[in-house]
C-alpha cells in the first residue's frame, strides 16, 4: 500500500482498478457541456484503458488532440500542435511500443478496429500519429 500522499506505483495498480477509473472518466464526459471538456474526459477514459489494452494510448492521444482543437477553434492548428507536442515528448520505448500496434482500421478486434476511433477527427488524429511514429 502506498504511503499517504503518494501516488500508487504501477505495480500497485490493477487492470480492474484502471477500468473503474475509465468508467468514472466516461461518466464525467456525460455531465460536462463543453465539447472540449467532453473530449478531455474521453481522453482520460482512454488513458485509463491502457492497462487492459495498449491501443487505448492512441485513443487517449486522439481525444487529447481533439480537445485541444475544440478548446481554441479560432487559433487553428490546436490539434496539430497537440499531436506535435505528444510526438516530441514520446520516449523511445513508448514510441517502439506504439509501432507494434496494428494500423488503424486493419484489426477488427480492439479499439483500433472499424469503430469510433477510426472515423472523423479521431481517426485523422490517430493516422497522423501512426504515420509519424
Amino acid at each position: 500500500m502506498p504511503s499517504p500522499g503518494r501516488a500508487p506505483t504501477l505495480a500497485a495498480s490493477s487492470t480492474a482498478g484502471e477500468i473503474r477509473r475509465r468508467l468514472v472518466a466516461n461518466r464525467a464526459a456525460q455531465v460536462v457541456s463543453s465539447p472540449a471538456a467532453k473530449a478531455a474526459a474521453w481522453s482520460a477514459g482512454q488513458a485509463s484503458g491502457v492497462a487492459h489494452m495498449g491501443a487505448h494510448a492512441l485513443g487517449a492521444a486522439a481525444y487529447a488532440a481533439k480537445a485541444a482543437g475544440l478548446a481554441e477553434p479560432d487559433a487553428g492548428g490546436g490539434a496539430a500542435a497537440e499531436i506535435a507536442w505528444q510526438l516530441e515528448h514520446l520516449s523511445e520505448p513508448v514510441r517502439a511500443a506504439l509501432r507494434q500496434l496494428p494500423l488503424l482500421g486493419t484489426d477488427s478486434s480492439g479499439p483500433l478496429g472499424a469503430g469510433l476511433l477510426a472515423s472523423g477527427v479521431l481517426g485523422e488524429n490517430i493516422r497522423l500519429i501512426q504515420a509519424a511514429l
